[in-house]
């Protein structure tokens, strides 16, 4: 009887895990070289993140991390652009609801980061520019601050219907 009810409390148990770690998509450009390694290198750098996730199975998700860095000089010159799509398969088993969402939202992103940090500053590396150092990515004040958005959108329409 205990053996029963130990083997259900253990079937209950939320499970998550990593499967696998990859590049989805990966580029690089460099509009103006070779001309723009004979300028003085003191580039206006902008970083766009987006994360993505969807199903792919019962209980498997795929979460994508998208970053984009364009480094501009100051002529309003694209010196490169670097995308990655970091992505992961991962496994939430009895996870629900909001839960699962900021799982999604939060703890995958934080895992892939730092492999979508690695192929960037590989790609600008290999393109002839200095190495990049993104920093850290707090993604649980960027779902919070998402999810404030769409609640105050969700309630505006509300309003309006």
């Amino acid at each position: 009887m205990a053996e029963q009810e130990n083997a259900q409390a253990q079937d209950n148990t939320p499970k998550f895990a990593l499967q696998r770690i990859y590049i989805k998509d990966a580029s690089f450009e460099s509009p103006s070289s070779p001309v723009v390694f004979t300028k003085s290198w003191k580039p206006k750098m902008h970083v766009d993140l987006n994360t993505r996730s969807q199903p792919v199975g019962e209980n498997s998700y795929e979460v994508t991390l998208t970053v984009t860095v364009t480094a501009k000089l100051e002529e309003d010159e694209t010196a490169f652009l670097v995308e990655v799509q970091q992505a992961g398969l991962f496994v939430a088993e009895g996870i629900e609801g909001e839960a699962l969402r900021q799982l999604l939202g939060i703890a995958c992103p934080n895992m892939l980061f730092p492999y979508v940090r690695e192929s960037v500053d590989a790609l600008a590396v290999k393109g002839g520019f200095p190495a990049l150092a993104l920093q850290p990515v707090n993604f649980e004040a960027l779902y919070r601050q998402a999810k404030a958005q769409a609640d105050e959108k969700a309630a505006a329409e509300e309003t309006t219907h």
